[in-house]
């Protein structure tokens, strides 16, 4: 991969210091806005999560739709701001914090996910989750509008059937709950897969992308993304030297401080839960 061209990165890095925004939407406890990416292709935040879509002449190209609430919010925008309907929703995966929604689009949408996606939300219990009416194995290209969008499966991470979503155009990646800039990986690791996390954020860098769009937190770089991966690098060795020198999990929480990352979002709060997780599902829990 070649260095990027020094005009490209300072536009990159505009981008992500400066979006031009819409006015924040906020009522009571909830906080809503769209911001542009690059070219046609946006993101859209409910309080802590985001979710992309890209605009296209024939329709919208959606992702996660999060919650119903959020969900009808953001199709009342797109039918005010683009004049388009939304005619594909992917999803990322099957955790209904993200993927909810999906009822509100049923309209005018097709669904598309993971072929593991439909057994997961049956067993997590979330009826609410409508089920995809298509379903992929490894890759995925969706057209609509003259503009293409790629969906890759690249193992486990945080689930079993998570899609990356990449948009050759915008030269963006879409990854939810595996990858973040800049901060720690959520609270104990829920639903994570070692050392399959550590492969598939591997697969990702090895796409052609420039802008890392995650399900949770700012948007980032390339460099993000491989900084993220040896952060999960760094906490599994770490843990794992204190599994084999027969020490538990409060010893390990007590003694694993990876000092390199401790200006990190959430380094204060999450280092122990990380470790924990960490810890068991190295021991083999689940």
């Amino acid at each position: 991969m070649k260095p990027w061209a020094p005009h490209l990165r300072l536009a990159v890095l505009a981008v992500l210091a400066s979006l031009s925004a819409t006015p924040v939407f906020a009522q009571g406890d909830t906080t809503r806005e769209i911001t542009n990416i690059a070219g046609d292709l946006y993101r859209f935040q409910h309080n802590f999560h985001y979710s992309v879509f890209l605009v296209t002449l024939n329709g919208i190209i959606a992702t996660d739709p999060i919650t119903p609430d959020a969900a009808r919010w953001l199709k009342s925008e797109l039918a005010s701001r683009f004049k388009q309907p939304v005619k594909y929703v992917i999803y990322s995966h099957h955790h209904a914090d993200h993927v909810s929604g999906g009822d509100v689009f049923a309209d005018t949408a097709i669904f598309v996910g993971h072929e593991n996606m439909v057994a997961a939300a049956a067993e997590q219990g979330a009826a609410e989750v409508r089920a995809p009416d298509i379903v992929y194995s490894d890759t995925m290209k969706v057209t609509l509008g003259g503009k293409t969008v790629e969906l890759h499966y690249v193992g486990k991470n945080h689930s079993d059937n998570m899609t990356v979503v990449r948009f050759p155009d915008e030269k963006t990646v879409f990854t939810v709950d595996f990858v973040s800039a800049n901060r720690l990986p959520y609270r104990t690791l829920g639903d994570t897969y070692y050392p399959d996390l550590i492969t598939s954020i591997k697969a990702v860098e090895a796409m052609d992308f420039e802008i890392v769009a995650p399900g949770h937190g700012a948007l980032g770089t390339r460099e993000d993304m491989k900084n993220h991966r040896q952060y999960h690098e760094d906490l599994t060795s770490a843990v794992q030297a204190q599994i084999d020198a027969g020490k538990t999990v409060e010893d390990a929480k007590a003694a694993i401080k990876l000092d390199k990352y401790k200006d990190w979002g959430s380094y204060d709060a999450w280092l122990g839960e990380n470790v924990e997780g960490a810890f068991r599902i190295l021991s083999g829990g689940s």
